[in-house]
């Protein structure tokens, strides 16, 4: 990445703790993703996967930059992205945007509402790679029915849903998940509080499911103040009093569970053909209630794309690699 102000600088991204960003890191583990989509496309013969193999191989290869006139330095101007969903660069990019939306709807809900916050995991048994995608779907339709339920509607004033896989390598199997931040009103935690168990009850019921599922739910203490500079700097650092948010904003699918290794093995082949068929089309994030409103009324809708507000102000300076 090159300056167009010098024959040669080697530009670095740093936050405002001094930390490197890991944007080379980043770009071979993008480069790796695209050399499993192309092995896919040999192995199974579907041009679909060559195409999504050359959006990889062409990801964040150009980036431009323009100089700040108040702190002189270099921030990201504009950018090309794939928006492949197992694009490592650009779920590292996503999953710093909903995070920084997330922290300004969750401020304004607190300015607005003065509400409490609940945290909730919603499980359900592993599954196989070819389970998957009907269990995603089961899933969604099991989590609308849940926040319909009186018990539920008449409790929560609303909610922000992230969708995420893990596997287990070991008996190749995997393990979607629900992550949901809900606003509550201060009753919650008198009248209208909803146990644990009783969670499990309503999920298992709203879910149609003929076991006990794991439901851990869990109180956001706190509401410090998050200083916005710090947020654009690094999201991850910034937000250690809002764990919850960054918890909810995280990678649907990391890319070291989804490559294991710096090769193309049978193994990571298999999960990328069941992730990227399971997660195709696929909304992986959701808002209800006044978190849909606030999402609305800050007018954070839109294309995954580098502006000069929010996640994507990047401040570059140069260094020596």
């Amino acid at each position: 990445m090159y300056s167009s102000e010098n024959d040669y600088s080697i530009l670095e991204d740093k936050t405002a703790t001094g930390k490197k960003r890991d944007w080379k890191g980043k770009k071979r583990r993008t480069n790796l993703m695209a050399e499993h989509y192309e092995a896919l496309q040999e192995k199974i013969g579907a041009p679909y996967y060559g195409k999504k193999a050359e959006k990889l191989s062409g990801c964040a290869e150009c980036l431009s930059f323009k100089r700040d006139p108040e702190t002189d330095k270099l921030k990201l101007y504009q950018a090309h992205f794939c928006k492949v969903r197992l694009c490592p660069m650009c779920a590292w990019r996503r999953s710093l945007k909903i995070a920084y939306h997330n922290k300004l709807i969750v401020e304004e809900a607190n300015r607005q509402y003065g509400c409490g916050w609940i945290f909730l995991t919603l499980t359900v048994r592993n599954v196989a790679g070819e389970e998957l995608k009907p269990a995603i779907s089961d899933m969604m339709k099991g989590f609308n029915r849940l926040m319909k339920y009186k018990r539920v509607d008449t409790a929560v004033l609303g909610y922000f849903r992230a969708l995420e896989i893990t596997k287990n390598h070991e008996e190749d199997t995997y393990h979607p998940h629900f992550h949901v931040l809900l606003p509550v009103k201060r009753s919650y935690f008198g009248k209208n509080y909803i146990k644990q168990v009783e969670w499990t009850s309503l999920w298992k019921r709203a879910m149609k499911l003929d076991y006990t599922p794991i439901v851990d739910i869990r109180r956001v203490k706190g509401r410090a103040k998050i200083d916005a500079e710090q947020i654009e700097s690094d999201v991850r650092e910034a937000m250690m009093e809002h764990k919850a948010v960054l918890e909810i904003s995280k990678y649907p699918v990391k890319d070291t569970d989804v490559m294991r290794g710096s090769k193309v093995t049978d193994d990571n082949l298999n999960t990328v053909f069941y992730l990227d068929d399971a997660l195709s089309a696929r909304r992986l994030i959701g808002y209800g209630g006044i978190l849909k409103e606030i999402h609305k009324e800050l007018n954070l809708s839109g294309d995954f794309k580098i502006s000069s507000q929010g996640y994507g102000c990047d401040a570059w300076q140069q260094g020596d690699g």
